[in-house]
């Protein structure tokens, strides 16, 4: 398509993983528009975040996912850049006003991979061993399947937290196998854990392309790049999250599937309290069609399983 201004800047965070994920966009960009593929036409802008700054503390007590997401949204208000890349487990359940993702890139396997040099599975691992992760939601999957581990804050990108398991900081973690995949280290992952085991974050292993509203040359630009299956399926985990008011404080696992060549779908959800003592979980299978009904029927469920009480304890930890 033909354009009087042939820059499209893209956003990310600076970690070698968003960068790649950026340029996985780039690319497919530059395929569906043969006008971007020009030396120059596409610009990524690495843009720092509070929480790639602030590795200390769980995302849960210095503000939550957004802290992600906020610098790139506003890069985006004042228009410093035109997309922003973004992980889409990252992202909030509600965006800011003015903002849309029209663009969910082809979802990598949302599983979660396990790093241990004692044992190649959680069952496996010896009594009171140490389990770093900063996602309450692993916490909460691991401790209900082992109670006596120790489960520590452990945060950094992928390769730090490579090199702290190394140095034997902790004796295993957990990484989205997505990013091993998209930065070749897939091959450094002692196994892969079944969904059955740890259920993946609500929309684990997707890139979004965010845009301005108003802006409706980017919109078009991303819009052909979008990947439908993939949208689905990630709008359908949004949904229940967004009926369990889900942020980093609580512990939610979503997982929605194809099934019968895509005319179908299975979701499976979870919610759990962080040290893992209650787990409530629940499943919907039905025509793609009621994707969202069953997804939030689901999250209704498990809201009024667990109880107000429970939401009101978890706002009280943070």
């Amino acid at each position: 398509m033909s354009s009087t201004k042939p820059t499209l800047r893209l956003g990310t965070r600076g970690s070698p993983l968003a960068l790649a994920q950026a340029e996985t966009a780039k690319s497919m960009l530059t395929q569906a528009h043969p006008d971007l593929a020009t030396p120059g036409a596409v610009e990524i802008v690495a843009i720092k975040t509070t929480g790639d700054v602030e590795q200390k503390r769980r995302l849960a007590e210095i503000g939550g996912k957004g802290l992600f997401t906020k610098e790139l949204e506003d890069a985006l208000n004042d228009g410093r850049i035109d997309v922003a890349v973004h992980s889409m487990k990252d992202v909030p359940t509600w965006l800011p006003e003015g903002l849309d993702i029209p663009a969910i890139l082809p979802r990598e396997d949302p599983r979660d991979a396990w790093f241990c040099d004692k044992a190649d599975s959680i069952a496996a691992l010896p009594e009171g061993a140490v389990v770093g992760t900063a996602s309450m939601r692993r916490q909460a999957q691991v401790m209900a399947l082992r109670p006596d581990l120790k489960v520590v804050n452990f945060r950094g990108n992928l390769q730090t937290r490579l090199r702290k398991l190394r140095a034997g900081d902790v004796d295993a973690t957990m990484l989205a196998l997505a990013g091993l995949h998209r930065t070749g280290l897939t091959g450094q992952a002692t196994a892969i854990l079944s969904t059955d085991e740890i259920l993946p974050a609500v929309a684990q292993g997707a890139i979004g392309l965010e845009v301005r509203g108003a802006d409706q040359r980017s919109r078009e630009l991303v819009a052909a790049v979008d990947h439908g299956p993939s949208a689905l399926r990630v709008r359908t985990e949004r949904a229940c999250l967004e009926v369990l008011d889900g942020s980093c404080r609580t512990p939610i696992g979503v997982l929605a599937e194809f099934e019968d060549g895509e005319r179908s779908l299975r979701l499976r959800a979870l919610l759990a309290d962080p040290e893992g003592a209650q787990v409530w979980r629940t499943e919907r299978r039905g025509p793609v069609a009621e994707a969202d009904s069953m997804a939030r029927d689901a999250g209704a469920e498990l809201r009024a399983a667990a109880g107000k009480a429970f939401f009101e304890a978890l706002a009280d930890l943070f």
